[in-house]
């Protein structure tokens, strides 16, 4: 214990050790450094489609804010999402156009959630998803439907080497 914390009767927590920080274990307040931008987490989404699980960070960055995608599929998948303006409505198509890009429908389902941070008001509720890979595969387009909600993000894979991660604590 520090002299200060002697006098003063406070426990020194600069000794606890802190946890290392990695794609699934982000916590609310780490900086994650992405293109040459900090990005502080302000909320965590993590979905469970039976029992095939995946996580969304909300990282939020000086002029706008994006969401990092973590799933481990036979190997680490990252993807970078910025939510975009395309009016839909149900049913959603297998084919979707947006900027001169044509995007085809990959895989759809429902999962449950659990939100921290900013996200903590989706704990519990479910949401459909629908996933799109331009002719490539190298853009993604994910909808997102809560309740009666259409979100959508387009998006792009990473490599865990264009991250650097800061613990907050």
């Amino acid at each position: 214990m520090s002299i200060l914390g002697r006098l003063f009767g406070k426990k020194n927590d600069t000794n606890k050790p802190i946890q290392e920080r990695n794609m699934f274990n982000l916590e609310m307040n780490d900086i994650v450094t992405f293109d040459l931008e900090d990005y502080k987490v302000v909320g965590k989404i993590s979905y469970d489609d039976h029992g095939f699980k995946w996580h969304a960070y909300q990282l939020e960055g000086t002029h706008k804010t994006i969401w990092l995608s973590v799933e481990m599929d036979d190997e680490l998948n990252l993807g970078m999402y910025e939510k975009i303006k395309l009016p839909l409505q149900e049913p959603i198509p297998k084919q979707l156009e947006y900027d001169g890009t044509t995007y085809y429908l990959d895989e759809s389902g429902t999962a449950r959630v659990i939100g921290v941070g900013r996200s903590q008001n989706l704990s519990g509720m479910t949401c459909h998803y629908f996933d799109y890979y331009d002719d490539d595969e190298e853009k993604f387009l994910s909808i997102e439907k809560w309740g009666n909600e259409i979100e959508v993000s387009t998006g792009y894979e990473i490599e865990e080497f264009e991250l650097k991660i800061i613990a907050s604590k």
